[in-house]
């Protein structure tokens, strides 16, 4: 799982990954294309990736429209939403940490010019009852790299946080330069800047590609076309559904529920200024959450992946089911918390590739054509650098990132990060 060598350096944001030994050279689709040039990239989907994937183009000089049907991070898209977590700790998988850790840097670059804040650093804190491989290699991965990494035990947590009940708890790994990413007004600030700086944005829905192979020449659109000279899919949970055969197996929509309640009135152990984002690994059955952002309350999720879901038709309304679920952890993890009420739920969905693995790679057939997503419900952070890999493999800047390959995704749901 670790996709690269040990002892290698943190990379730039403008580096390419480590470790990538195999892999033929990306087609160099825009390597003639030069500022101001005819060479029109159309990117459909203004999630985190699409949206990210536009502006590193139109930075690199190039004609970009971004498609969206519904609006940048609209209420229906997974990158829709208000929080994110960010962090650096993935176990022993070396390629993810350095992916966050390059796009904290343009998280922030975008917070600071944002109004609000987009970038939250209120920290991240991953506990469990004990070791495992996610703690050991976490810490090897971060010593590797020289990157800050506190370790706890459950006293040194018990002091450090009180709002949590620690009980059981025997290691803590805590992040402080990490936090949460306001997801919404992300997205949609990424988008209005790259409106300003010349990129184009149209509100349309794509229509199913009837073309088979060769270059794509334009695209059916739900109020007229649109041509390019390449186009960049990054439709989420909606990809399988503009590419049934390629993907109906190799990305898989999920259910997922999100709790907020009030906090006791008066009480600021609850805000960020002194509790982090957090995780409980609770015998390998994750819990997950935030405290509470902008007033909207502490946040609570599960981290189980849910039935599989159409996203135009799922039912969004929460489950009594998924809410007793959460107050159960909530009262024992959680105490104060106790008879909170609570304030708002959601329900959105994951879209998970085959092994939670991201897809960044060319169509076998449209030689043009570039799909980009599987973010698994881990990819929101990772935007700004999944934006710069697939403009790198549009610009032939390096050999492809095997895991992120299609070849990779064999359609058997058996997902290997976290």
């Amino acid at each position: 799982m670790g996709g690269e060598p040990s002892g290698q350096p943190l990379m730039t944001r403008r580096s390419m990954i480590g470790g990538m030994t195999a892999g033929a050279l990306a087609p160099a689709v825009l390597r003639a294309a030069k500022p101001s040039s005819a060479a029109h990239v159309a990117v459909i989907g203004a999630g985190v990736f699409g949206a990210w994937t536009a502006e590193h183009l139109c930075r690199a000089g190039h004609r970009v429209t971004l498609v969206d049907m519904a609006g940048p991070a609209n209420s229906r898209a997974s990158s829709g939403g208000e929080s994110r977590m960010t962090r650096g700790g993935y176990g022993k998988d070396e390629i993810y940490t350095r992916l966050a850790f390059d796009s904290l840097a343009e998280w922030k670059k975008l917070s600071a010019v944002a109004g609000l804040p987009i970038f939250v650093p209120h920290g991240v804190l991953f506990f469990s009852s004990k070791p495992g491989d996610y703690f050991s290699g976490s810490i090897a991965v971060h010593q590797t790299l020289g990157l800050p990494l506190e370790l706890m035990d459950g006293a040194q947590l018990r002091r450090r946080f009180p709002m949590i009940d620690f009980s059981g708890v025997v290691i803590g790994l805590y992040e402080a330069q990490f936090g949460a990413l306001m997801a919404r007004r992300a997205v949609q600030t990424l988008v209005k800047n790259f409106v300003a700086s010349g990129g184009q944005f149209r509100h349309d829905a794509a229509r199913l590609l009837r073309q088979r192979d060769g270059p794509l020449k334009s695209l059916a659109l739900s109020n007229g076309t649109i041509e390019a000279d390449v186009f960049v899919f990054a439709l989420g949970p909606w990809l399988p559904k503009l590419f049934p055969d390629l993907l109906g197996k190799r990305i898989f929509a999920t259910r997922q529920e999100i709790f907020y309640f009030a906090p006791p009135e008066g009480d600021r152990r609850f805000l960020p200024q002194a509790m982090p984002g957090w995780a409980d690994f609770n015998d390998g059955d994750m819990f997950y959450g935030f405290p509470d952002l902008e007033a909207r309350g502490v946040k609570f999720a599960h981290d189980l992946h849910g039935p599989m879901v159409d996203p135009d038709t799922q039912d969004r309304r929460p489950s009594q089911a998924a809410l007793d679920d959460i107050v159960d952890f909530r009262d024992r993890r959680f105490p104060r918390l106790r008879r909170a009420t609570l304030t708002e739920a959601r329900v959105c969905q994951y879209e998970n590739s085959s092994n939670g693995d991201f897809i960044v790679d060319f169509h076998p057939s449209l030689a043009n054509v570039l799909l980009v997503g599987g973010g698994s419900g881990h990819g929101f952070k990772h935007g700004p650098e999944v934006g710069r890999l697939a403009a790198s493999r549009l610009l032939g800047g390096g050999p492809a990132e095997p895991r992120f390959s299609l070849a990779s995704k064999d359609g058997v749901r058996r997902r290997l990060v976290h």
